[in-house]
């Protein structure tokens, strides 16, 4: 997907600032929820069944570290079970998460962790 750079006024920025959710939210994540681009989408993501299972809580933090290229990738997991990237995209798969990420597939059921280092591969065995 192409970006586009736009301006604000303080007004709207501060708008922003107000609606977000803190340590989870881009002004892109933000605008998405105003505007409902999301609400088209609704099916439960691939998380769906760890969050049911307590394993995983809306808004929990998901790092990729990609070592060998010195990378490393951060999203949030969405309510309904799908990933949340930083710059606000929403991927209703571990892998098409990786894919949108960078560019390239990996298996994101491996790729992905939680901030204590478990695999959502490892909680996914859990359920």
């Amino acid at each position: 997907m192409p970006e586009h750079h736009i301006t604000v006024d303080a007004e709207v920025f501060a708008r922003l600032q107000r609606e977000a959710k803190p340590l989870i939210d881009t002004p892109n994540s933000v605008l998405r929820r105003l505007l409902a681009l999301d609400e088209a989408t609704v099916q439960p993501g691939a998380l769906a069944k760890l969050l049911a299972a307590g394993l995983l809580q809306p808004g929990q933090r998901l790092h990729w570290r990609r070592r060998n290229l010195g990378q490393q990738h951060r999203a949030h997991v969405t309510a309904d079970g799908s990933l949340r990237l930083e710059d606000g995209r929403v991927c209703a798969s571990p892998s098409g998460a990786c894919e949108a990420a960078t560019g390239a597939k990996a298996n994101g059921w491996d790729a992905w962790h939680t901030d204590d280092g478990t695999s959502l591969s490892t909680l996914r065995g859990r359920a």
